[in-house]
């Protein structure tokens, strides 16, 4: 007391039984006030030490308690925590059920709980269906149960409570939509690259290709425009220089007036080509996103093209970015697959963009955008009676990743509609599972399940 030891010497009295017949033959005088038979400590270390006990449990319980001057062993704090008694908290209404992971990837435990008042009522061991039936069919009465759409907890509730209506969290359906969203996204992914077409970019410059040709030709027509102009900055006339050249007059007058002597190939046709009646198909692949020239070339020429890989190589060239030019990068199936899950709301002016292009280029990813924006209306409207047509649309569009989905809601309607048309949710229920992973992360590998659940049901 005040930082020094005290001792308290307590008189007691003895009493005397003088009824033969009974088998105590003497008592001592109890004080309840102060602490119980056979205890080596008051009431209060008592719940001091139960206190400490379920906050820190063993060892690190019995350093905190040497720091107030209490000395006690890790043991004794795990014998106090276990002997207290389970609340008693009746059996709900509303029930959330829920798993969480006891050692992740390996062990796992059923939680129970109050949706109503976000309690905990009990602990499982497993997450299979029947301790849930056996615990239901022990405690009647249960109205609703909130669960995800583990067919184990679906199981469960149908043979212990089969009169109790099952609802589907709205959280778990969205999560799932968003896992078929992605798989959409990812059978698309074609349609995420910029297609680069070989015509005239946007600034009006032409490809390297076209802006300087090479061969014999273009050799020809470079030294006739710089003969031209250089006699021309000699002071002679056009008409001189045509009969000095023995050419036409109109010859002479267009490398004139030409600034660079590229601009003598403009207008020109093209000479026909072996790959010409190949060229939409590389157009196409190249757009798709291959730009390897030696594949292409094969692709081809199973299909009968009969010259070699230059030609293809050097008409691909007029594609690919200059050097030193940054080309930005598509974006990713995970990007895209945001873009289309989140409220339209959160996303920036510059995503709202991207995300129009995309659904622009791919038809079927603009049906799926519609098709989300439908299901979110009915998941925050709690609009359940739509869901079968929403269900036949999405089967009818035939998209992959989208149609298993919708298709897999019909084993489990009733609920998935209950979830879309209550208030009721798993939400408390998750919280739940995040104030067990602090209580889990403080007594990991202690006393093993039984403590972890007195701990739970006592925090």
């Amino acid at each position: 007391m005040g930082g020094r030891p005290v001792v308290i010497k307590l008189l007691v009295r003895r009493f005397i039984c003088d009824n033969r017949r009974c088998a105590r033959r003497t008592f001592a005088e109890r004080f309840s006030q102060l602490t119980t038979p056979y205890a080596h400590c008051t009431r209060r270390l008592g719940a001091w030490l139960e206190t400490i006990g379920l906050a820190l449990a063993g060892r690190a319980g019995a350093r905190l308690a040497m720091s107030f001057g209490i000395v006690a062993g890790r043991m004794t704090f795990l014998r106090r925590v276990m002997a207290l008694p389970d609340p008693e908290r009746g059996v709900p209404r509303v029930l959330g059920v829920d798993d969480f992971a006891t050692r992740r990837g390996t062990t796992y435990a059923t939680m129970i709980t109050n949706d109503e008042t976000h309690q905990f009522i009990d602990v499982l061991p497993g997450r299979e269906a029947g301790p849930l039936a056996a615990w239901l069919t022990a405690h009647p009465g249960v109205e609703i149960i909130c669960r995800d759409r583990a067919g184990a907890y679906a199981e469960g509730s149908r043979l212990g409570a089969p009169e109790a209506v099952q609802v589907a969290d709205r959280f778990h359906l969205w999560q799932g939509l968003g896992r078929a969203v992605e798989k959409t996204v990812r059978a698309h992914r074609s349609c995420l690259q910029e297609p680069v077409q070989p015509s005239t970019p946007a600034d009006g410059t032409k490809p390297a290709a076209e802006a300087d040709p090479t061969g014999p030709r273009a050799e020809r027509k470079r030294a006739a425009h710089a003969q031209v102009h250089e006699l021309i900055a000699q002071g002679h006339s056009l008409r001189a220089i045509a009969r000095h050249l023995k050419w036409g007059q109109t010859t002479v007058l267009r490398y004139a007036h030409a600034a660079r002597w590229q601009d003598t190939i403009v207008g020109m046709p093209p000479r026909p080509s072996k790959l010409d009646p190949y060229k939409p198909y590389l157009q196409r692949r190249w757009s798709e996103g291959c730009t390897n020239a030696l594949a292409l070339h094969r692709e081809i020429t199973a299909q009968g093209y009969p010259d070699g890989y230059a030609s293809v190589r050097d008409y691909l060239a007029a594609f690919r970015p200059k050097a030193g030019t940054p080309v930005p990068a598509p974006p990713s199936v995970r990007q895209v697959t945001g873009w289309l899950t989140r409220h339209p709301t959160t996303l920036s002016e510059e995503e709202h963009q991207h995300l129009k292009t995309i659904l622009a280029r791919c038809p079927e990813l603009g049906t799926s955008h519609q098709r989300i924006r439908d299901f979110g209306e009915i998941l925050t409207c709690r609009l359940g009676a739509q869901l079968p047509d929403w269900i036949g649309a999405v089967v009818q569009d035939d998209l992959p990743g989208l149609t298993g989905f919708a298709r897999h809601m019909n084993n489990d309607f009733d609920a998935v509609t209950a979830g879309l048309t209550l208030s009721w949710s798993s939400g408390g229920t998750e919280g739940a599972v995040n104030r067990i992973k602090k209580i889990k992360r403080q007594l990991y590998g202690r006393a093993e399940f039984e403590l972890l659940r007195k701990m739970i049901l006592l925090s």
